[in-house]
């Protein structure tokens, strides 16, 4: 017989509401899918609870640089990246919680062909100055 989760205190995951198999992140504590073995390296993937939170969060971030207090209001953060990553980071579906006022920012254009570039979640290429979208950067087989 399966167990109904709807009205107990069973520990669920954060970010996709699932029972399975959870830890605990090291960055802030809460309940997140062990299912960082589904994550294939360089995949550019988003199919594993645990490496979007350690990966695409401004919490992982914060831990992992070891900045002091809390990650929404951390100057150090907000300077070291740049404004659009550091929105993204903090306003993703991976966050347990959302930062309430992220900074406003001019959206990132390929140094090439001009096209926006959404650099939470499409592939780019820094080239010197120049960031280059999927499509004009080098292109591996």
């Amino acid at each position: 017989m399966e167990h109904n989760h709807e009205n107990d205190d069973t520990p669920k995951c954060g970010i996709c509401g699932s029972h399975g198999k959870l830890v605990k992140t090291e960055c802030c504590g809460n309940w997140v899918c062990d299912d960082k073995q589904k994550h294939i390296p360089f995949s550019n993937e988003r199919n594993s609870c645990f490496v979007n939170h350690n990966r695409f969060t401004l919490c992982a971030y914060h831990f992992a640089e070891k900045h002091k207090g809390d990650w929404q209001t951390c100057a150090e953060c907000r300077e070291n990246l740049k404004p659009e990553i550091y929105a993204y980071f903090g306003t993703n579906d991976y966050n347990f919680r959302k930062l309430a006022n992220p900074p406003a920012f001019t959206p990132t254009r390929c140094t090439k062909c001009k096209r926006v570039i959404n650099l939470g979640e499409e592939s780019y290429t820094l080239d010197g100055n120049d960031i280059l979208c999927e499509e004009c950067g080098p292109q591996f087989t």
